[in-house]
C-alpha cells in the first residue's frame, strides 16, 4: 500500500482499425499522467486544455473506478490530491475514457497494495467499459487482440507493429454513446460472416506484415463504418484519397470517431501528413507511433519528494 507519491502514465489508443470492430486495439503515444499525494480529501486537478471543466471530487471517472476496484477487492482507499495531465483529445476516438479507467484502475492497485496482474486489470477495465479493446492496449501497450462476456474476457497481445500513424482530427466532438446509437441492432447472417472473414484477414495481415492487405480490409468493414459514415461525412473521402492518393497503407475511423487513422510505412508519415493535410486542411492532421508500453508507474523517492 503507497502512501508515497507516485506517477501513473496510460497511453491512449485507437480501436477497430475497421473491421476488428469492439476486439482490436493499438495504443498510441499520446498519454494521460496522473501525479498522485496523500491528502486529507480527494481532489482532482488539472491545467491541460484537454481536461478542462473535470470533476474535482469523488464524482470523477477516475475516482469511480478506483473506488469500484477496491470495493470489489474489499479494501478502502485512503484520500489523494491527484494532478492531471493529458495530450488525449477527448470524444475523438483515442480512447481518452479508456485512459481515464484504466489509471482508476492503477490508482486503486496502488493505492491498496493487492498487485493486480495485467489480466485482471484488463478484466475489471473490459467489465467496466463494455469491451477490451481501449483498455487492453492502455494495459499492455502496443497491439491488443481481445474478446469479452460479462463471464470472461480474454486477451491476446499481438506485439508493437513497426508503422507510422497519420490521423485526421476534426474539430467537432462525437459522443461514443451517439456513435453507438446510429449502429444497428442485428446484422445477418450472411453479412455477419462477411463482416468476420475481413476482421480475421485484418488480424492475420497485422500479425504477418502485411500491411498493404491490412489496409485492404480497413476499408472494407461491414460493422461500423456503413453506419457511422452518416456522423463523420468525410470518410469516405478520406479512405479513397489515403488508398489512391498516398502512400498508406489504409484508413479507418479511430475508435468511434470522428478521428480517422491511417496506417503509413514507417517514417513515412511526415510526407503522408503533408499530402493529407492540404487535401483536408479542415482538420487536424497529426502523426503518432504506436506506444511501446502500457501502464507505467513511478514511485518518488523521499528524496524527490522533500526536494
Amino acid at each position: 500500500m503507497s502512501q508515497q507519491p507516485f506517477v501513473i502514465t496510460v497511453p491512449g489508443s485507437s480501436a477497430n482499425l475497421g473491421p476488428g470492430f469492439d476486439s482490436v486495439g493499438l495504443a498510441v503515444n499520446r498519454y494521460l499522467t496522473l501525479e498522485v499525494h496523500p491528502s486529507d480529501k480527494w481532489l482532482f486537478e488539472s491545467s491541460s486544455v484537454e481536461l478542462q471543466g473535470i470533476e474535482e471530487g469523488e464524482d470523477n471517472l477516475i475516482y469511480q473506478v478506483a473506488a469500484h476496484v477496491a470495493k470489489e477487492m474489499s479494501k478502502e482507499l485512503f484520500p489523494c490530491y491527484v494532478k492531471m495531465t493529458s495530450d488525449i483529445p477527448l470524444a475523438r476516438g483515442l480512447g481518452s475514457s479508456a485512459a481515464a479507467i484504466v489509471a482508476g484502475i492503477e490508482l486503486a492497485n496502488q493505492l491498496t497494495g493487492v498487485e493486480l496482474s495485467a489480466t485482471e486489470k484488463v478484466r475489471f477495465a473490459s467489465l467496466w467499459e463494455g469491451h477490451p479493446d481501449n483498455v487492453a492496449a492502455s494495459v499492455y501497450g502496443g497491439l491488443v487482440i481481445g474478446t469479452h462476456t460479462e463471464d470472461s474476457t480474454h486477451v491476446l497481445y499481438g506485439g508493437v507493429p513497426e508503422v507510422d500513424l497519420v490521423l485526421l482530427v476534426p474539430s467537432e466532438e462525437l459522443k461514443t454513446k451517439k456513435a453507438r446509437g446510429v449502429l444497428p441492432s442485428e446484422l445477418s447472417y450472411k453479412k455477419a460472416v462477411r463482416a468476420s472473414s475481413v476482421a480475421n484477414v485484418l488480424v492475420a495481415a497485422i500479425l504477418q506484415g502485411d500491411w498493404e492487405s491490412a489496409g485492404k480490409m480497413m476499408s472494407e468493414d461491414l460493422f461500423h463504418h456503413p453506419y457511422r459514415g452518416e456522423l463523420v461525412p468525410h470518410l469516405q473521402e478520406v479512405i479513397t484519397v489515403v488508398r489512391e492518393e498516398t502512400e498508406a497503407y489504409g484508413a479507418a475511423l479511430s475508435g468511434a470517431g470522428p478521428t480517422m487513422l491511417c496506417l503509413a510505412p514507417l517514417h513515412r508519415g511526415e510526407e503522408i501528413q503533408e499530402k493529407l493535410q492540404r487535401h483536408f486542411p479542415d482538420f487536424e492532421v497529426t502523426v503518432l507511433r504506436p506506444a511501446k508500453q502500457g501502464i507505467h508507474v513511478k514511485k518518488e523517492s523521499k528524496q524527490e519528494t522533500s526536494a
